[in-house]
């Protein structure tokens, strides 16, 4: 068992130093991109049934290509920083709010439900005054 540790290390240890710099870097981005985007989400987001799927020239297509590169940057984040500093299911909500793929709607309503990534969401906005996001469970939401 020792041996193995000691083996893993070994393969590890060229590594550390960017390993260790890169979940610095990634803890810090995060503690400034997730506030930003979680404030710009819309409070009905998770029970909102509006999705707009607007016809897209050639620039459109270049920014929706972009932003799905950034996404899967970001879901990669929030992969590592399960095991490393940072807020990895919030990082992980917002790739997947970022990207556009068939089933996104509804792998954010179950990242939002889990009761952790839920009252993280809403203490962040409250702590810059913005009204909490309606849980998409929320029985007495209506759409108008």
């Amino acid at each position: 068992m020792l041996s193995r540790i000691e083996a893993l290390y070994q393969l590890i240890e060229p590594w550390l130093a960017v390993l260790t710099a890169s979940g610095i870097a990634m803890a810090v981005a995060s503690m400034v991109a997730i506030p930003w985007l979680i404030l710009r989400m819309p409070e009905d987001y998770f029970v909102s049934d509006k999705r707009l799927l607007p016809e897209r020239s050639t620039l459109a297509w270049l920014v929706w290509l972009i932003r799905n590169l950034f996404a899967l940057l970001l879901l990669l984040a929030g992969i590592l920083m399960l095991v490393l500093p940072g807020q990895g299911l919030l990082t992980i909500l917002i790739a997947v709010a970022l990207s556009t793929f068939p089933g996104k709607y509804r792998l954010e309503r179950a990242i939002i439900r889990m009761s952790r990534v839920f009252h993280a969401v809403n203490w962040i906005r409250a702590r810059y005054h913005r009204n909490p996001v309606i849980h998409p469970d929320q029985p007495h939401w209506h759409q108008e």
